[in-house]
């Protein structure tokens, strides 16, 4: 006879069955209770499978339940649920057809031989007519999730494929699942089904609660189908399935947004099909995804390695290369001075092999590379040559050309101030050709700066460029503040809205985490143009976008819910330069080595119409005493004179005040000669400064 508790009025109760303390009568209870569950019609049917969804949760390694025969009731009760709709929708029965699939990829996550259990149980069948549809998307969420784990394992993948229907069916539901759970639950307020608000809040919260767990259900609804199509893309014989054109080509977009970023999603699906030569020439010919794979490796998404993986294996394979180079040879250029990424090491002299070989097998017609590309990639090649170079310089010959570059860079500010955008990147680009490789905080300067004149020269491609390798010059990577803002504002203008909130999103990680009191963010507060950037990037790159455009917006309790679901005109938003401009008028996100700065736009005006120096009384007087003094003295340390041209070029900025009191009208005949003797003097100087060190 059971023992039954004496405030239980169910005979066999599951709860009382578990508190039975001998073993032997417990596991004996269990398995009687596994058997008898799914022909019984009793209400209340749904605690014990509760209880069994939280055991399962909490202990998904604990055996005993597997060998009492859990996975075959678990599979009888959704069959049940299936054929039996008057069942289904008494009592609360029509929770239990989700939780059972839930119990089953539970016990199936970790441990192979429940996955053997479970498959011998005839789980896959019940679990397959979910992924259907036959019930609603919230079923197969849990159907999906368990398939995805039984087809990671090698003894029970074959038993998986077997049904070929489910490939199929994980294609379609990748593609349609956003467009499913938004008409089908997220649109309407008053159609939702109460079990599903339930089972998304666990009765906590309301209609704002639900659309968010909804959004991240629906992603997680899609990347666990793109987890169960990549156990498939591992089997070439499955590659021509699954590489269909109009399937390629979203994969990048599938991404798991800022709710699921744990998850690889497309790109993940992408990397496991360029690794095998059935799958390179697919993508090598889908119009769009060579141009997205760019995007992500040049962008601050967690996986930006799987895309360089990408790339890097269609320029290896001779059947794929002359496809790809033209378009990935300026994005690895751009990365080519990453060190380390994650467990890649040393990717950076990878990327460089990489685009080395390609230049060696341009002999054949069909893997050789444009014009364009092979001047850049030489470039690439010249630039490292460089720096083996620097390594056997003294270092006075190395802390003169620092200083140049220094001059040349300071140069460029003022150029910059004066509103002459086009010079002031022709003068960065001058001081980098005289910067040492090895100089990285300067390089990092340099580009960065660069990067916001093409910015304002509305070139977004080249500042992308410039930001990129700024970030991946600097340490750690990816993380230069002024660089991340400078790219997202570039993006933006691409309409890349995923890449540019990213860099958003970083930027403003950065300020709140520098110790530097001119970028962290006062009293950490964000800062207005970050946020309105932030929004703007979040509306465009909505996981319901597409869907809400197709089926129209959200209807009900005045539209709460619909987070982004209008438009706010939001194309005034500022730059960090603009915002916060202390009493000095300093932009306080700057640095002390990086002067450039964007102004809005009625300043800029306002130095496009000052007029003209007339000269630098004060630097050529400084530097005819210093150069006097110099020679006199016969010669002093290289180091002492890089200080002081440093010095001096600081004071050309700093006297501007001074020099407008004798400055001549707009139209200064003499304004390019005396810049142009500017410049001469500086390298006059510097060439005396390295005939005396060397005598």
């Amino acid at each position: 006879m059971e023992k039954v508790s004496p405030d239980c009025p169910y005979p066999g109760c599951f709860f009382c069955v578990m508190k039975e303390g001998n073993p032997s009568k417990r596991r004996a209870s269990i398995l009687k209770f596994f058997r008898e569950l799914p022909s019984q019609d009793d209400d209340g049917q749904v605690l014990p499978i509760s209880g069994l969804w939280n055991t399962a949760m909490a202990h998904p390694n604990d055996p005993e339940f597997i060998e009492l025969g859990i996975f075959e009731c678990m599979a009888a009760l959704i069959w049940k649920g299936l054929k039996n709709r008057r069942w289904l929708s008494h009592d609360q029965n029509i929770y239990i057809p989700y939780y059972a699939a839930h119990i089953i990829g539970s016990y199936t996550m970790n441990m192979e031989e429940f996955a053997e259990s479970a498959v011998h149980a005839g789980v896959i069948p019940p679990l397959v007519e979910l992924l259907r549809g036959r019930l609603t998307w919230v079923e197969q969420r849990v159907a999906v999730r368990a398939l995805g784990h039984l087809a990671t394992y090698p003894s029970t993948f074959p038993t998986v494929a077997s049904h070929a229907e489910i490939l199929e069916l994980s294609i379609q539901l990748a593609m349609s699942s956003l467009e499913i759970v938004y008409s089908h639950f997220y649109q309407y307020f008053d159609r939702r089904l109460s079990y599903h608000c339930d089972l998304l809040t666990r009765g906590m919260g309301g209609v704002e609660m639900e659309s968010r767990k909804a959004e991240e259900w629906a992603s997680q609804l899609q990347c666990w189908s793109l987890q169960l199509i990549n156990c498939f893309a591992f089997k070439p014989e499955f590659l021509p399935a699954i590489c269909k054109p109009e399937f390629l080509a979203k994969l990048p977009g599938m991404w798991g947004g800022l709710v699921n970023e744990n998850s690889p999603a497309g790109i993940g699906l992408l990397r496991t099909i360029c690794h095998h030569k059935l799958g390179r020439g697919p993508v090598a010919s889908c119009p769009g995804l060579i141009e997205a794979l760019c995007n992500i490796a040049r962008s601050s998404d967690d996986w930006q390695y799987m895309a360089i993986d990408c790339l890097l294996w269609l320029l290896q394979d001779p059947s794929t290369c002359h496809k790809v180079i033209d378009k990935a040879v300026p994005t690895l250029i751009d990365i080519a001075e990453i060190t380390n990424l994650g467990d890649h090491k040393k990717l950076g002299d990878s990327i460089v092999n990489v685009l080395q070989d390609c230049i060696q097998l341009q002999g054949t017609v069909r893997s050789s590379p444009s014009n364009r590309s092979k001047e850049q990639i030489e470039e690439l090649l010249n630039s490292r040559q460089r720096l083996k170079w620097e390594k056997n310089m003294l270092k006075e010959d190395l802390h003169i050309k620092q200083a140049a570059a220094l001059v040349v860079k300071l140069e460029g500010n003022s150029l910059f101030s004066a509103g002459n955008i086009s010079g002031a990147a022709s003068k960065y680009s001058e001081a980098l050709a005289l910067c040492p490789m090895r100089s990285k905080k300067e390089r990092v300067v340099l580009f960065s700066n660069r990067a916001q004149c093409h910015l304002l020269m509305q070139q977004p491609l080249a500042a992308i460029s410039d930001a990129t390798r700024a970030l991946c010059l600097h340490n750690p990577l990816n993380r230069h503040a002024k660089s991340l803002w400078r790219r997202a504002q570039a993006y933006d203008m691409l309409g890349l809205a995923k890449e540019s909130l990213l860099d958003a999103i970083l930027f403003i990680n950065e300020c709140s985490q520098s110790n530097d009191p001119d970028l962290s963010l006062r009293q950490n507060k964000v800062p207005d143009y970050a946020e309105r950037l932030v929004k703007k990037q979040m509306r465009a790159a909505w996981l319901f976008r597409e869907a809400a455009i197709k089926h129209g917006g959200v209807h009900g309790e005045g539209n709460s819910g619909n987070i982004y679901g209008h438009e706010t005109d939001d194309s005034e938003w500022e730059t960090a330069s603009e915002s916060d401009i202390g009493n000095d008028g300093r932009d306080e996100m700057g640095d002390e080595d990086d002067d450039s700065e964007w102004k809005n736009e009625d300043e800029r005006k306002d130095k496009y119409d000052k007029p003209p120096m007339k000269g630098k009384p004060l630097y050529f007087i400084a530097r005819l005493m210093l150069t006097t003094a110099f020679f006199i003295s016969g010669g002093c340390s290289v180091m002492c004179a890089c200080l002081f041209v440093g010095l001096l070029n600081i004071i050309v900025v700093q006297t501007r005040s001074m020099d407008a009191m004798c400055s001549l009208p707009k139209t200064n005949p003499e304004y390019g000669r005396k810049e142009q003797t500017f410049i001469n003097v500086n390298w006059l100087w510097f060439m005396s400064c390295r005939i005396f060190s060397t005598s």
